[in-house]
């Protein structure tokens, strides 16, 4: 992990205790690994993703507890949620301004910043539906690997025992 991404994890993962703290949450062992596990990814996991994780650590910890602690955060206004995104939300504990790219083939999802989408008005036809709380971007579309895995299925292969191309 970067110095900037290690110093901006750590800063996610002492606001999430922090303000967990405030307002009277319980800081067990189980909610500060899950704390930890989301402050210290980039990859906007989903809760089984994290329920894994954790519990390659802590073996008793159950996916209730990781759904129950990442609703709680999310109820309290620390992780927003992605999605839904092939039947589950994803959870994003970086709550600083920005857009999300999305893959649409492997589900990647990867955090951007750009001023141009920050200055984009909201539509009337929009505010006429309800108050917006909040916009941002979501980009879909093949993300790097996804496409070089892409570009190679397309490329000819040899036949095997021969000195012919055929394409699959």
């Amino acid at each position: 992990m970067r110095t900037s991404e290690q110093s901006r994890s750590e800063r996610r993962l002492e606001h999430l205790k922090r303000t967990a703290k405030a307002v009277g949450v319980k800081l067990t062992p189980q909610r500060l690994e899950i704390f930890q596990q989301l402050a210290g990814t980039e990859e906007h996991p989903d809760a089984e993703t994290i329920f894994r994780a954790v519990q390659q650590r802590m073996p008793t910890v159950s996916l209730d507890t990781v759904y129950r602690t990442l609703w709680m955060l999310h109820d309290f206004g620390l992780v927003k949620t992605l999605g839904p995104h092939r039947s589950g939300v994803r959870f994003d504990a970086n709550l600083e301004r920005h857009h999300h790219y999305v893959c649409v083939r492997c589900g990647l999802v990867r955090d951007f910043e750009s001023e141009d989408f920050n200055g984009l008005r909201v539509p009337d036809a929009v505010r006429r539906l309800g108050s917006v709380v909040d916009a941002q971007v979501e980009v879909r579309g093949l993300c790097e690997s996804c496409q070089r895995e892409q570009e190679r299925a397309k490329k000819p292969h040899a036949k095997p025992g021969s000195n012919e191309r055929s394409t699959p």
